[in-house]
């Protein structure tokens, strides 16, 4: 986001601190926009403060805002706060995600409770929430993953969790637009950092590599530009989900 593209605008990033959506976080902020920083929990207070720090230099205003949002309320309040402390947020971005890779037959009621509230749960209420509260011709952007058009073992709830999301896009996409706000989803490969890393063997990530052009992760520096663009330019793209993968796979 280089150029002031969003100049003027205020744009609320769940799981903002680290990662993807720390750099979306930064570079709304480089493109002219206020940004409020969503972290889940007190370990991320760290990597929020920094990333809160680079939206200052850059000669933005920021805040910081935490909560677990797989509870409804704190995805309500979540709105509120940011709204209260930037103006009428325009653009809204869920990168909240947990990944799992075990086998059905291992998997817990507990395990599969959490990881739907965290997928699914939490980013339909997102939705709700901006489509409350999104100021009109606003944008909505959700991070999926490319597993939803892949036929793999290990990532039931994983990409099962996520797999309503795109219903979810698409009715809101429709329920939104007579208020001009687009909603649609990215679907990355897998990506080049930790919240991989921890599922898979060298073995796996060998494999993955080798199914992606240049033999390579997706970096986060693939998608963060794909986010600016369905915020600005991509406004006529609406109830979408955009594979973002090198060729990984398609569907």
């Amino acid at each position: 986001m280089s150029a002031r593209t969003l100049e003027g605008k205020n744009v609320l990033v769940a799981a903002g601190a680290k990662n993807l959506g720390g750099l979306i976080s930064r570079q709304a902020a480089e493109a002219g926009a206020n940004v409020a920083i969503h972290y889940n929990s007190e370990p991320t207070r760290a990597a929020a403060e920094e990333t809160l720090a680079a939206v200052e230099s850059a000669g933005q205003k920021g805040v910081l805002l935490t909560g677990d949002l797989t509870k409804v309320e704190n995805i309500e309040r979540l709105f509120a706060d940011a709204a209260a402390a930037l103006g009428p947020i325009d653009v809204a971005v869920n990168t909240v995600g947990k990944v799992l890779r075990k086998p059905m037959v291992d998997t817990t009621e507990a395990e599969y409770d959490d990881m739907l509230d965290v997928n699914a749960k939490s980013a339909y209420f997102f939705l709700r929430e901006a489509g409350r509260q999104l100021a009109d011709n606003g944008k909505v952007i959700t991070i999926l993953t490319s597993l939803l058009a892949a036929f793999t073992d290990g990532y039931s709830t994983y990409a099962g969790g996520k797999s309503p999301v795109e219903h979810f896009t698409r009715a809101a996409a429709k329920e939104f637009s007579a208020r001009g706000i687009s909603v649609n989803s990215i679907a990355p490969g897998p990506m080049d950092t930790p919240f991989f890393y921890g599922q898979e063997t060298p073995e796996r990530v060998a494999f993955h590599k080798s199914q992606a052009m240049g033999n390579q992760l997706t970096q986060i520096e693939d998608i963060a530009p794909i986010v600016r663009f369905l915020a600005t330019e991509g406004w006529w793209i609406t109830g979408q989900t955009i594979f973002a993968n090198g060729g990984y796979t398609t569907r």
